[in-house]
């Protein structure tokens, strides 16, 4: 059988929205969402959270995620990466216990719309793959064929171009190829991947593709609105009244 372990990165330290990862979301910390999931699937072998905040490993201890360690403060800065906390998270395992999964999945709290039949899919979709990981990807709600930069001589120059069109920014939009925006919500990756690699990706990557009302990540007050008239509106993972 497959092993796959889900974690959840949680820091403590957030200047958007202070305090997200457990503020409390249709009446649950935000964080509960993301272990639900992981727990509600019977897939995953294991769900642990990385953070390196006490207060938030007390709330996923109590909504039966394990906190086998404390993430060290090096790992939990503005700019600190996925790979350094999810490297960080995979030696410890193997140091401590020699436990090495075969398939890691990231579930951020702040991606908090799921639905466990995607879940399901997308673990069986890299299982039975030679890819190297899946993302969760959306329709991107602005096309970057119409984005521009600013020069050195501050006249605007475009992001991108395409081959047969050098001037993408003056098309319809129907005519400019189809972009994909990462969501979030889920990653699935081979533990080789993040090893061996030392990417949370490597050059394979499946997409699964979901809605856009789907694809919520919570940054402030506003998304945080959008994901709780979701959370209300949807069939979606949540705890029940």
């Amino acid at each position: 059988m497959t092993e796959v372990l889900a974690i959840i990165p949680a820091r403590g330290g957030s200047k958007g929205l202070p305090g997200k990862n457990i503020k409390l979301l249709a009446g649950y910390p935000l964080i509960a969402y993301s272990i639900k999931a992981a727990l509600d699937s019977p897939l995953i072998s294991r769900v642990i959270a990385s953070t390196d905040s006490l207060k938030i490993a007390q709330i996923a201890l109590a909504f039966g995620a394990e906190v086998p360690f404390m993430r060290p403060a090096q790992y939990a800065l503005d700019l600190s990466t996925d790979l350094e906390v999810f490297v960080h998270a995979l030696k410890w395992l193997k140091k401590h216990e020699n436990y090495s999964p075969d398939l890691v999945v990231q579930l951020r709290p702040t991606s908090p719309i799921r639905f466990l039949s995607d879940i399901h899919d997308s673990i069986e979709k890299l299982q039975n793959s030679s890819a190297d990981s899946l993302r969760f990807v959306t329709e991107a709600f602005h096309t970057p064929y119409k984005m521009w930069q600013i020069d050195e001589d501050q006249y605007i120059k475009p992001l991108l171009r395409t081959e047969q069109n050098p001037e993408p920014y003056n098309q319809p939009r129907q005519n400019l190829p189809v972009v994909y925006w990462q969501t979030g919500t889920l990653d699935v990756i081979k533990t080789k991947t993040i090893i061996e690699d030392q990417s949370m990706s490597g050059q394979k990557i499946i997409p699964y593709i979901i809605e856009q009302k789907f694809a919520v990540d919570i940054d402030d007050l506003s998304s945080f609105q959008r994901a709780e008239d979701a959370i209300r509106n949807y069939n979606c993972i949540k705890f029940q009244p």
